[in-house]
């Protein structure tokens, strides 16, 4: 039997996967992830085009981690697409398991985030807004290792 690899792998030296601003959002997803249900996630390609990074791709691992930067886990992409974000699928949504039933809650909870504050002041935008033709990248991951401390 091979051990896996990812029971080796230092999570210092991958990437850090940060869902939505710390907070009580990212510590649900956080805990949605750990526990299985959530297994997909979206966001903004001009969020990484702003960060001058690439989108995820297919195997990427990083460490998953909570509102106090605390590493929690290990997870990998499995599937990575770019659509429009009128184009976002009913599976999509039910996938992110943050209990939208239709994609036009799965949007206003999305654009509730895309609009904010937070986000507009990051993207250096106070105007930013999204709409049908926005590029959104969709990004499908596995839970591959619990780390210590995760509960």
């Amino acid at each position: 039997m091979t051990a896996d690899p990812a029971q080796n792998m230092d999570p210092a030296a991958l990437p850090k996967a940060e869902f939505a601003f710390p907070g009580p959002l990212r510590d649900r997803l956080v805990a949605a992830i750990l526990d299985g249900f959530k297994t997909a996630t979206a966001a903004l390609l001009v969020d990484y085009e702003h960060d001058g990074e690439p989108p995820p791709s297919v195997g990427q691992r990083s460490v998953l981690v909570d509102s106090d930067d605390r590493p929690v886990g290990i997870i990998e992409v499995t599937d990575v697409r770019v659509v429009p974000l009128g184009e976002v699928d009913i599976t999509h949504a039910l996938e992110e398991g943050e209990g939208h039933t239709t994609v036009e809650g799965w949007r206003a909870g999305h654009e509730e985030i895309w609009h904010s504050e937070e986000m507009r002041r990051g993207l250096g935008d106070p105007r930013f807004t999204v709409h049908d033709a926005t590029p959104v990248v969709l990004e499908r991951f596995r839970i591959v290792t619990r780390l210590h401390g995760s509960g």
